[in-house]
Order: C-alpha cells, then structure tokens, then sequence
C-alpha cells in the first residue's frame, strides 16, 4: 500500500504539474494577445474566456474521456485545456496595466514588432500573476485528476493515482478503511498545501496589498 502511494502520488503530481504547464501555454498566449492588441482581438478572446468559464467543465471533461479514451495523454490535454482561464484573464490584465508604460512605448518607438515587445517585455512583467496562479493551477489538477481517475476515467489500473486507489478500496470500506483514508488524506494534504503556497507567493510579490 505505501509503494501504491508513493507511485500514485507521483503520477498525480506529474499530471497535475504537466496539465498545468500546458494551461500556462495556451493562457499566458491568450491573455497576452488580448491585453496587448485590444479591441476586436481583446473583445473576441475574452468573451471565448468568459464563456469557458460559464461551462460545466467537469462534465465537459468527463464526455471527452469517455468519447476519446481514457488515456493519460487524453487525461493531460483535458485538464489543461479546463484550467487556462484564470491564467489569461491575469496576464491580460498585467499586459492592459503594461503596455501604457514608459519602457514598452519606447519600445515600440524604437520599431520593436508586436511579437517582441510582448515576448521581452510584456510577458516579463506577469511572471509573478503566472506563477501565483500555477501554483494554484497545480492543486486545482491534481484535485481534477483524481475524480476523474476515482470515475474510471482517468489513470488506469495498474498504474496507481490516488484517484483510483479510492475507486478501488470503495469494497474495503467496512473491513480495511485505511484503504480510503490514506490516498483522500494525501489528496487533501496535498491541495491544502498547494493552496497555502499560492497564497504566501501572492503575499511575498505583492507586500503592499491587503490580505484578501
């Protein structure tokens, strides 16, 4: 049981920290786009956001895994693809805050492309939003993964997460408890802890603001 555990947790902790850094990709892209460019460009990717964001995505998720298989590749693009959101609404709007400022006019007075300027300079100045929300992100994947793998939908036996390792003590319930307890009590750890860091990182970069 304690190998099974410490080989689910790594799995969960991989695909937790994969989906996540696929999520950043595609949301760090998304919001930087829309922030910089403004108007049609930030009209149409923010309502794509916002309308991603009134979806039931658990359900979403659970009838892609079902429709294309359960694989783990299939478990990582569905995850990432159910967390990008809260990403590009904070690089969108670091990059609205930056792109007024004296650096990226000069910048672009200078006959900096739109590409760049948004790579070098754009980009740089979000770093503390990403890795605040990455951070978070991870919990919120490792959390998605094991549900999905506790349905049947996620990693498959006999591979271990903690997702499945509930799904399959729900038969020892009565007579080896300690078969739930253990994989829910490190899942809860492991959020819990997740979010604790996500919320001193956003301290430590941002002393001045209230704690929420």
């Amino acid at each position: 049981m304690l190998t099974r555990l410490l080989y689910g947790g790594q799995v969960s902790l991989a695909v937790g920290f994969t989906s996540m850094a696929a999520a950043m990709v595609i949301g760090v892209a998304i919001g930087a786009i829309a922030g910089y460019a403004g108007g049609a460009a930030d009209a149409v990717l923010m309502r794509i956001t916002d309308g991603m964001l009134a979806v039931p995505l658990f359900f979403v998720a659970l009838m892609a895994l079902a429709t294309l298989g359960a694989t783990m590749v299939n478990l990582v693009a569905v995850i990432a693809l159910s967390s990008w959101m809260t990403v590009a609404r904070a690089v969108r709007a670091e990059a609205l805050r930056t792109r007024e400022l004296e650096f990226v006019l000069a910048a672009r007075a200078l006959g900096g492309g739109r590409v760049r300027i948004v790579v070098t300079h754009v980009v740089p100045q979000s770093v503390p939003s990403i890795t605040v929300a990455a951070t978070i992100g991870v919990a919120f994947a490792v959390l998605l993964e094991s549900a999905l793998s506790f349905l049947g939908l996620g990693v498959q036996p006999p591979a271990a997460s903690w997702g499945n390792m509930l799904s399959g003590a729900r038969g020892y319930l009565r007579t080896v408890p300690g078969l739930a307890v253990m994989p829910g009590v490190l899942i809860f750890v492991t959020v819990l802890c997740y979010n604790w860091f996500g919320d001193g990182l956003r301290d430590a970069m941002d002393p001045g603001g209230e704690r929420s």
